[in-house]
């Protein structure tokens, strides 16, 4: 679109005498740019569409594959209501008097009553395995699956859950496959990575929501023991997305949508998902052995802080520093010794402390 902006002040006399014989080269040169811009639009628009796995002009073949992929979990469990308690003074009679006397609680009494939760889930396995957050089913005695087409609900089998990554793993079994989702590798995800976050926000039914990839390997406490290493994004969500899917640009799973940062329970643009090869990892764990294993190297370790990088003579504050190690644990017996840098794991390359943590716990004990 070629935007004219006109002036607020006038042009001067002299100026102004001239106009009239510059205005038709004018007019042709205005022509003749808004012609060279539209045929630029027509052509970039012809590439996209022509090239579209890398910029498409809609993500609705990408919905399609995924949606069906997405599920939304319901759960519910008995608790006890403690019952009211009257204010010093207060006679019950006179309380009755305000507030009734049907079946309300006696001071002091209790009566259980139905608590139910809501969020959602990802299909991953066309046998019914369905990967989602730990808190979603926590303590649940009853967990339903509602298939995306809203119509279908069946009982769920809790296979086990990991607080400590907040995943959880059910299995539905409703006679015929599902369309299970493709995994992708989130350790290739990149931030500024477009990525779309579905799941069935405050119940109002499946939802796609865009945005990128703002951050990488994010810790906020939200989870038992800190194994927590999120996807960081803006693209919304909110109460009930919790289970649901984060997947890039061609579909791929690359994160469980697991928590926001909100002053107002609502979207404020920063969201984290559980990356899908952290609870891919948890996942193989609880199916096949039926707990989390994780490994452990048996040090206690710290930030390389600008102080520490410069008495160890380090060239940068990379790495997890061994601040103590455990007698005969496994970094005992490899040789490794109070105030070692650990740089890099299997590899990897350390950046932080936090990390070397994740990448341990995740390796297999014998290893």
């Amino acid at each position: 679109m070629l935007k004219i902006f006109v002036p607020t002040s006038f042009p001067s006399s002299a100026a102004a005498s001239a106009l009239p014989t510059r205005l038709p080269a004018l007019q042709r040169a205005l022509a003749l740019v808004s012609a060279l811009l539209a045929a630029f639009t027509l052509a970039a628009a012809a590439g996209l569409a022509a090239d579209g796995a890398h910029a498409p002009l809609s993500f609705a073949p990408v919905v399609k594959q995924v949606a069906p992929c997405v599920v939304t979990i319901t759960s519910s469990k008995m608790v006890k209501n403690p019952g009211m308690h009257l204010p010093p003074g207060m006679d019950e009679q006179l309380m009755r008097r305000f507030f009734g006397n049907g079946n309300e609680l006696r001071p002091g009494e209790e009566r259980e009553q139905k608590q139910q939760g809501l969020g959602s889930g990802v299909i991953v396995s066309a046998d019914g395995l369905i990967l989602t957050n730990n808190h979603v089913i926590a303590d649940a005695e009853e967990i339903k699956v509602i298939l995306a087409s809203g119509r279908e609900e069946y009982d769920a089998k809790l296979i086990g859950a990991d607080p400590k990554t907040d995943i959880a793993v059910l299995r539905v079994n409703i006679g015929h496959p599902l369309t299970a989702i493709t995994f992708g590798d989130s350790d290739k995800v990149e931030v500024g990575d477009l990525v779309l976050a579905i799941g069935n926000p405050f119940s109002i039914g499946q939802t796609v929501t865009m945005g990128i990839i703002s951050a990488r390997g994010r810790a906020m406490g939200a989870t038992r023991d800190g194994y927590e290493d999120f996807l960081q994004t803006d693209a919304a969500i909110n109460p009930g997305n919790s289970g649901g899917a984060l997947v890039d640009a061609t579909g791929a799973l690359i994160g469980i949508n697991a928590a926001i940062i909100s002053s107002s329970g609502g979207n404020n643009g920063i969201g984290f998902a559980v990356p899908v090869n952290l609870a891919h990892s948890v996942m193989q764990s609880l199916v096949t052995k039926g707990k989390v294993v994780r490994g452990f190297l048996g040090v206690m370790i710290q930030p390389v802080t600008a102080d520490i990088a410069k008495a160890f003579a380090l060239p940068n504050e990379e790495g997890a520093l061994v601040g103590d190690v455990l007698v005969d644990g496994p970094a005992a017996k490899a040789g490794v010794k109070a105030g070692d840098v650990v740089t890099a794991f299997n590899g990897t390359h350390i950046n932080e402390a936090r990390q070397l943590r994740l990448l341990a716990a995740q390796t297999s004990p014998g290893t």
